[in-house]
């Protein structure tokens, strides 16, 4: 009996060696073929072969099928009609409404937060950000390490709000909608440092932020959803200024985008 036992503990320890060790290829495969395809270096229409890929990522063909599958759904691959997958290409207009579901979401996070209610202490951590994005945006120089500053602040402050809803099932959509890399809160704001107009952008969004927080605070569900989704459409306007190529390319997966007339 003990034996027995002794036989299920090494083989479970086994088993879970080999779980983890699937687990930890497929993410090893998913990151990489992501940034493969989001750097450019897979081109938009390309044809994506198992057995490439698995030259060139260094794992073996389950954890690519997999990844495969993952990016399908995160939608930067296609499935082809006579089977596997290629790389996906954008038009502007994907790009616009993938910004306005997130922003329809992200009103939707921040109506449940005000109208549940937050604690004093919630609303402190985001004032507490927001005065982190202040320091920020008031400096006279915005140099390159001003900007990826200023997107990490961004992104935990967009994250912040999103938890506020306490809502898991709303957290997996959100989450679904920023994986297509524009997207996301931080998508133009790179590409945005090139326009002259940089500080402005920075500084409208800000206040909008602030405003948000306020709504949440006075329990206002429908002036906070209002402002989160304009807060989405002023990024989609700022797209459009987005037009010289040195900028588009700062653009996460920005090659993959038809950018105007480009065919």
């Amino acid at each position: 009996m003990r034996a027995n036992h002794l036989n299920w503990k090494l083989t479970s320890v086994s088993s879970g060696e080999t779980t983890d060790k699937a687990l930890s290829q497929t993410t090893r495969a998913l990151l990489s073929l992501r940034e493969l395809i989001l750097s450019g270096e897979l081109k938009s229409g390309e044809r994506l072969s198992e057995l490439t890929l698995v030259e060139r990522l260094g794992v073996s063909r389950t954890p690519v099928r997999a990844a495969l599958m993952r990016l399908s759904e995160e939608g930067l691959v296609a499935s082809m009609p006579a089977g596997g997958f290629s790389v996906r290409a954008f038009t502007e207009a994907d790009v616009f409404d993938a910004i306005e579901i997130r922003g329809t979401l992200e009103g939707l996070a921040v109506r449940f937060a005000a109208e549940r209610g937050v604690s004093a202490a919630q609303i402190a951590a985001l004032r507490a950000c927001l005065a982190e994005i202040d320091e920020l945006v008031s400096r006279p120089k915005f140099t390159a390490e001003v900007f990826n500053a200023y997107v990490a602040l961004n992104g935990r402050f967009h994250a912040m709000l999103n938890e506020l809803a306490d809502s898991p099932a709303l957290m997996r959509h959100i989450e679904r909608a920023v994986a297509a890399p524009f997207a996301s809160p931080n998508a133009f704001v790179l590409a945005q440092s090139l326009t002259p107009m940089a500080r402005t952008v920075l500084l409208v969004a800000q206040e909008q932020h602030r405003s948000a927080v306020e709504a949440i605070e006075q329990r206002e569900g429908a002036r906070a959803e209002a402002l989160m989704r304009e807060h989405a459409k002023v990024a989609a306007r700022n797209l459009r200024s987005v037009g010289s190529l040195e900028a588009q390319r700062l653009v996460p997966g920005g090659s993959l985008i038809r950018w105007g007339g480009q065919r």
